[in-house]
């Protein structure tokens, strides 16, 4: 297993698998096989600017062997992109082009909680416009919806990815679902419809979300739901606690029987259990995590 992780980040995972695209429940490669990608995003850009940067994307792609980085992009909150624009572009950016020199994936997140629908048009317009035909760079549309419904989700989508779509027919797009992207099971009864290349986003913390959310996740797939895990941890939803390590493993070999990507929470200095870059959890959460994307668990 490290060979062939080895192998994908030396020659480039993207050069293996090119332009992602949906098939079925499966997230698929050029091949048309199945193609799970395993990575780290970075915390909110807002607050977490200075790990923005491309001798960061290459240590995370060459060190920790990641294949997909996700750049949050952070909507509401202080200092976020509807505050200014220009901090979030240019962490977009900078993490979008070092992970295409580095021949890796990155998820452009869309880090809201609540529906900016406008702000979002123009967001992707730029960006897609930007990175339009390249095949490294993913658009997830909306982070984690917190009040907003399934149907509201999905109208807001629909506009947006029509946006997408008429730059780009075939860029990968990620969608969130109902209560903090764990109420899967509805846009399975009731999907997106119109538009190719499409997965849906599912959110866990192994100390809070247990058998009952892979249970859901197990009926979205076998309803042809393709899943695509785009922020997940081992500690509580909080982000804080404990790690559950035994819940960890669990939800790590129920991702990989599924060929379903993962990738976890965060490229951040706060104190708390989520956080990669302090001292307190370098050894836990980190080892974790890089023992993982390295093969070696």
């Amino acid at each position: 297993m490290f060979g062939l992780f080895l192998v994908f980040t030396l020659q480039g995972i993207v050069d293996t698998y090119g332009a992602l695209s949906v098939s079925g429940s499966k997230v698929v490669g050029k091949s048309g096989s199945p193609a799970a990608l395993h990575g780290v995003s970075f915390g909110w850009h807002n607050w977490w600017p200075e790990f923005y940067t491309a001798g960061t994307v290459k240590h995370l792609a060459e060190d920790w062997k990641a294949t997909v980085l996700r750049a949050a992009i952070g909507v509401e909150p202080d200092g976020g992109y509807l505050q200014d624009s220009s901090l979030g572009d240019q962490c977009a950016t900078t993490v979008a082009d070092a992970a295409i020199a580095n021949g890796i994936y990155v998820i452009l997140d869309w880090h809201q909680h609540r529906i900016n629908q406008d702000a979002a048009i123009k967001f992707f317009t730029k960006f897609v416009t930007k990175y339009k035909g390249v095949p490294n760079v993913i658009y997830e549309i909306f982070n984690e919806p917190e009040s907003a419904t399934w149907p509201e989700v999905k109208q807001y989508a629909n506009a947006v990815i029509k946006v997408i779509r008429d730059i780009d027919p075939d860029a990968l797009v990620l969608v969130g679902c109902a209560n903090w992207d764990q109420k899967i099971t509805e846009p399975a009864a009731d999907p997106l419809v119109g538009f190719g290349n499409v997965a849906y986003t599912l959110h866990f913390y192994a100390a809070t979300h247990t058998q009952w959310l892979r249970d859901d996740a197990q009926k979205a797939i076998d309803a042809g739901l393709p899943i695509f895990v785009s922020e997940c941890g081992g500690m509580e939803s909080s982000g804080d606690g404990a790690i559950n390590q035994n819940e960890w493993n669990n939800w790590i070999s129920f991702l990989d029987k599924n060929s379903i990507s993962w990738v976890a929470w965060s490229i951040s200095n706060k104190a708390e259990t989520c956080s990669m870059i302090t001292t307190t959890v370098l050894s836990i959460l980190h080892g974790l995590i890089v023992a993982y994307l390295n093969g070696a668990i």
